[in-house]
């Protein structure tokens, strides 16, 4: 069975203890997804905090795709192509077989 993505699912240590939330992620790949608005760039200490937990999640053996807002509304494709090619890094075979998505992105190619 492929891996499914998960919203807002935890990443755990060995022990099952729960660690962080994430925004999106594959726990059986350790592939997580994470959204940075504007407030790390405007506040140093939530710009520390989220280094810090990336920092945890790497020590983990977790892959973080961090997507800023750009990212998504002014390059979907590219983002698009980031994610498959961080799940094809973690071993999933992955095959974009539809262009549905571009309907909500209308003028945005890449």
């Amino acid at each position: 069975m492929p891996a499914r993505a998960r919203r807002q699912p935890h990443a755990y240590d060995d022990h099952g203890n729960v660690l962080l939330r994430l925004d999106l992620s594959y726990p059986e790949l350790r592939l997580a997804v994470e959204y940075d608005g504007r407030q790390p760039a405007e506040s140093a200490s939530q710009w520390k905090r989220d280094v810090r937990r990336r920092e945890e999640l790497d020590s983990l053996g977790w892959r973080v795709v961090v997507l800023l807002a750009q990212d998504v509304y002014r390059t979907p494709q590219d983002t698009l192509d980031r994610i498959c090619g961080a799940l094809q890094a973690r071993g999933l075979k992955v095959a974009v077989r539809s262009d549905e998505w571009r309907r909500y992105f209308p003028g945005h190619t890449r």
